[in-house]
């Protein structure tokens, strides 16, 4: 044991003294700058870690401001994202603006064809009651409103006017409540009946138009007006589009399709003055 460790020492003394003497020796060499070849050795060693770090600084740095840059843009996004919700709310704005002034327009161009004398009024309030459809209007009695007048919009008749109406409001029926009615005439043949209101069956509103006899021929797609004779509405608006039609015992069952759509009512005319009639009002 003690002549190994002796071995493995002269061993470890043996390379120290090789690598003073190639230490030696390359401080004496030169190189062909001009320098000793340790100084180059040093010099290259040096210069490497040098390029190496400053390597690494610049990506790090080009990564560093990568993500700046990135930061910036997201945060540029969202305001421009903010802003663009902005500008759309006030597009719907404008454009609510736009289909009000639209439908006041043709809601005084309507009145300007009927005959009889109207006045404007805005739907101010719904009743989702099943069955009983009715609607607000901030049109009352100190406007010239009454019991049972007609109402009627750009496209028809809407309804009439329901109960004693209060002084600045009144509440309108809808043609198209369960218990609403209006006499009508089918546009082809001239054969009166009665437009009875459904309600709403499995979300949809629709009308019937009863009394009509299996003898008249009625199409799909005819078109159904106000008679006058209920000595409500005024003859010749329009009520709605014949949809379906199928016999029955003494009467045709005709499904209408009304020609007012209710979900986009807006502004209705009331009209003031009632037609003369040879049947009396409906109740």
């Amino acid at each position: 044991m003690p002549f190994v460790s002796t071995r493995h020492q002269t061993v470890r003394l043996l390379i120290v003294l090789s690598v003073g003497h190639i230490l030696l020796i390359s401080a004496q060499v030169q190189t062909r700058s001009g320098l000793p070849l340790i100084e180059q050795a040093a010099f290259q060693t040096f210069a490497w870690i040098h390029r190496t770090a400053g390597a690494m600084a610049g990506a790090l740095g080009g990564a560093w401001g990568g993500w700046v840059a990135l930061h910036d843009v997201e945060r540029e996004n969202a305001e421009l994202r903010v802003k663009m919700a902005e500008l759309e709310g006030r597009l719907m704005g404008l454009e609510a603006i736009a289909r009000s002034a639209q439908e006041l327009e043709r809601a005084l161009q309507l009145k300007a064809r009927t005959v009889p004398p109207t006045l404007a009024a805005r739907v101010i309030a719904g009743n989702p009651t099943p069955g009983i459809l009715t609607v607000l209007i901030d049109k009352g009695r100190a406007d010239g409103v009454a019991r049972d007048m007609a109402v009627i919009g750009v496209d028809g008749i809407v309804g009439r006017v329901l109960g004693e109406p209060a002084e600045r409001e009144a509440r309108v029926q809808l043609l198209v409540g369960s218990s609403a009615a209006a006499a009508a005439v089918l546009e082809r043949s001239g054969a009166g009946g009665l437009a009875t209101g459904q309600g709403a069956t499995g979300g949809d509103l629709w009308m019937r138009l009863e009394y009509v006899p299996n003898l008249v021929d009625v199409q799909p797609g005819e078109r159904v007006f106000t008679s006058g004779r209920d000595g409500i509405y005024p003859p010749g608006f329009p009520i709605g589009t014949v949809e379906d039609v199928r016999p029955g015992a003494d009467f045709r069952d005709i499904r209408v399709r009304p020609a007012v759509d209710i979900s986009g009512l807006n502004v209705v005319l009331v009209v003031i003055e009632r037609p003369a009639s040879s049947g009396g009002g409906l109740r």
